[in-house]
């Protein structure tokens, strides 16, 4: 398996996460190389489907330039599989002590997800630093993000949620924000459409975004 990465050392491979939702095997690993082509080699793929874990499987085989993450982790199962398909990191959409011990337990660095300050004093409590704002624009979006700033000035984010190519920026320019999460990268049009052309396009301006 390929060495574990911190979430923190995500921010320093390139600015956007694209939120990956695969519906097919197949679609997999030519989805994974067309955004590798584009510059994005960090790649969350979540468990929102049956075949996601495959799906996950076969782009840690096949496609060796991606960083694999497994979002969506629910359960400490959640957890083991996505060791267990060579995930290097994981992505979860809320905080709870058993997501943190069981990725511990298994040495999976974990993105956690909060949206309201308990849940940060949550997650913070059990060593947390760097957390997933999510869903970041239902949840208060920028506006939020500056309030949580106030108390919690040693705590980094990665806002996910309703984020589009021309409110990316915007997030990125907050200090306390280090890297961001989108689905905009890759279209359920496009995907179905096998149009990788597009994606790489949708990559390479997600990968020259850069906060002000």
């Amino acid at each position: 398996m390929e060495k574990m990465i911190e979430p923190h050392q995500l921010a320093a491979l390139g600015p956007v996460i694209p939120v990956i939702v695969l519906h097919s095997v197949e679609e997999a690993v030519p989805l994974a190389r067309a955004l590798v082509a584009g510059g994005v080699r960090v790649l969350e793929v979540t468990l929102r489907t049956p075949v996601a874990i495959d799906c996950m499987r076969a782009i840690v085989r096949e496609v060796p330039d991606a960083i694999v993450g497994a979002g969506t982790l629910r359960t400490a199962a959640d957890v083991r599989a996505a060791v267990d398909a060579g995930c290097v990191f994981g992505v979860s959409p809320g905080y709870t002590a058993e997501i943190g011990q069981a990725c511990r337990g298994l040495g999976l660095p974990l993105l956690p997800g909060v949206a309201t300050a308990s849940e940060v004093m949550a997650a913070s409590a059990d060593g947390y630093r760097f957390l997933k704002f999510f869903p970041a624009t239902a949840a208060g979006g920028i506006p939020m993000l500056k309030a949580l700033a106030g108390p919690f000035p040693d705590i980094d984010f990665c806002p996910t949620g309703g984020i589009t190519l021309q409110t990316a920026p915007q997030f990125l320019a907050l200090p306390n924000v280090k890297v961001c999460g989108g689905s905009w990268l890759t279209p359920a049009d496009a995907v179905a459409a096998k149009d990788w052309g597009r994606i790489t396009q949708l990559a390479r301006e997600a990968a020259s975004l850069r906060g002000a």
